[in-house]
């Protein structure tokens, strides 16, 4: 069964494989494959899940909250977020203002048919708004019980650390930061994670196989496979683009041998391999098909052993992203038109 951590300085335990479904309710699959998956996940010992209103325009959340209607609410872990634009995309439909954080709770509730969830996530850092104000909202959606927690999602170290400040002063947590993390992609070691570390938030981390490059079913000069995230416009190509290079294709299938050594598929290490980090919560991990889950949920618990770390190092140092001034380019310095 899949494992549990606490997330940041808060007594609240989610899976350490979470089930996200970012690129395939309401878009890439079909509602009632959707609605199977999940159902795989939660017989699998996921009871963590994360969404957002902004996946496919809201449809996502509502084909979420379809595929638990029934569940003990008590049991679940349900995680969304609020930042970019939904419905008709007016002025007001975006951000983090006190209006736009206000009405999109209410409306996250009503598609996901529970009265609370427990993870309210800011999916971006809105340079448009002031931060208190932001923090304001955010406090009396804890206060008026539709959200346990606060999270936020691609904050750098400096965001967080003011966002910290304001949260203990307005007496709610900040528990987690949802930032992109793999074996490819490592900015948030540099800054992101001490300063979390320091400040008692935890990472759940999106796209730990690098949007499935780290499969290794990708493999260089070949074209990508028919169906794949790679081939998919609705479904995150452009995404997956910085890492389908020759260079980095060709390092990633060094990782053969070294998942073999380790007893693990590729997905497998992957997925370990940010977990061996002490201030990641949980992994985030879809599926448009029930049985990938079965693969996914066996990288909980793997301890990888300081060779095998090595190993991974070795073979990915060459293409592997470190920089942590990338951190400072995810947001947007506007709010989206």
């Amino acid at each position: 069964m899949v494992e549990y951590r606490y997330l940041g300085n808060s007594g609240l335990k989610v899976t350490e494989i979470t089930y996200g479904n970012w690129v395939t309710h309401g878009s890439q699959v079909e509602n009632d494959a959707a609605i199977k998956t999940v159902h795989r996940a939660l017989d699998l010992g996921i009871t963590s899940f994360d969404t957002a209103d902004v996946y496919a325009n809201t449809a996502a959340e509502s084909v979420l909250g379809e595929a638990l209607k029934g569940q003990r609410r008590e049991g679940l872990e349900i995680f969304t977020k609020v930042y970019w634009p939904t419905g008709p995309g007016g002025p007001n439909d975006q951000g983090l203002s006190r209006k736009h954080i206000l009405e999109s709770i209410n409306g996250s509730l009503k598609r996901l048919g529970t009265d609370y969830v427990e993870l309210y996530q800011a999916h971006r850092y809105d340079y448009e708004t002031p931060l208190e104000e932001t923090m304001q909202a955010f406090a009396d959606v804890v206060r008026s019980g539709k959200a346990m927690y606060i999270g936020v999602s691609e904050w750098t170290a400096e965001q967080l650390q003011a966002g910290h400040e304001l949260a203990k002063e307005l007496r709610f947590q900040l528990v987690s930061n949802q930032p992109q993390y793999s074996a490819l992609w490592r900015v948030i070691e540099g800054k992101v994670v001490p300063t979390s570390a320091d400040l008692g938030i935890s990472q759940i981390v999106w796209s730990p196989m690098a949007q499935g490059v780290l499969s290794g079913k990708y493999l260089p000069g070949q074209e990508a496979p028919a169906g794949s995230r790679a081939t998919d416009e609705k479904s995150g190509a452009n995404f997956i683009k910085r890492f389908m290079s020759d260079e980095v294709l060709t390092a990633v299938q060094k990782l053969k041998p070294v998942a073999e050594q380790a007893g693990l598929t590729m997905p497998q290490l992957a997925i370990a391999w940010v977990l061996q980090n002490d201030n990641v919560a949980a992994a985030l991990v879809g599926a448009s098909r029930p049985e990938q889950l079965d693969d996914s949920v066996k990288a909980s618990g793997v301890k990888l052993d300081a060779d095998t770390m090595s190993a991974i190092d070795e073979a990915l140092a060459p293409v592997a992203v470190t920089d942590p001034e990338e951190t400072y380019s995810v947001s947007p310095k506007s709010r989206p038109a």
